[in-house]
């Protein structure tokens, strides 16, 4: 019995620590970096731009950066809930108000295979919030964790916001980039 434990170990042990220092590197992303991507994006409409996704021992990691016109209040708010994918956002610039909850109507799953779901969010679906269950203004300097489930957007944006956004992907579904 011994003998075999010590074979199972000395066969496992150095795969467990390959495996470990993929994940030992960190990654740098710059300043001028984030800028060049929020300079690029187009001002007039909503723009999700990846920078880097990386891997790591709880999955995939990726920074993103967001940028969203003005909207007025007052009209049905658009939500997007991710199956599997917590956010944090880091807002750059702007302000708003965030409204976050459970359930959506006119509820749409994004294509599996399109470019939002395997480069950016994973699984999700698009709709109208219809119960919110939080609403909270946000501007420059503000952090928001979103967990995944949550569906969430924005009821008013009275100043165009970007925001740096760090998705967690446990399940590895978005390419690396």
């Amino acid at each position: 019995m011994k003998t075999t434990i010590a074979v199972f170990l000395a066969a496992v042990l150095p795969m467990t620590s390959m495996a470990d220092d993929d994940y030992k590197v960190a990654t740098v992303i710059s300043m001028d970096d984030l800028e060049e991507v929020v300079a690029a994006a187009p001002g007039d409409r909503v723009s999700d731009q990846p920078v880097v996704h990386v891997e790591s021992a709880e999955g995939r990691l990726g920074i993103g950066i967001v940028h969203r016109p003005a909207i007025e209040p007052g009209a049905a708010v658009q939500g997007i809930q991710h199956h599997n994918q917590s956010e944090v956002y880091r807002v750059m610039s702007g302000k708003g108000i965030l409204v976050t909850g459970t359930r959506m109507s006119e509820s749409t799953a994004l294509d599996q295979e399109g470019y939002v779901v395997t480069n950016l969010t994973g699984p999700s679906d698009t709709g109208v919030i219809e119960e919110i269950h939080d609403s909270q203004p946000i501007a420059a300097g503000d952090i928001v964790i979103i967990p995944a489930g949550v569906a969430h957007g924005f009821s008013e944006i009275s100043e165009p916001i970007t925001y740096m956004v760090v998705r967690i992907d446990p399940d590895r579904l978005v390419q690396l980039k």
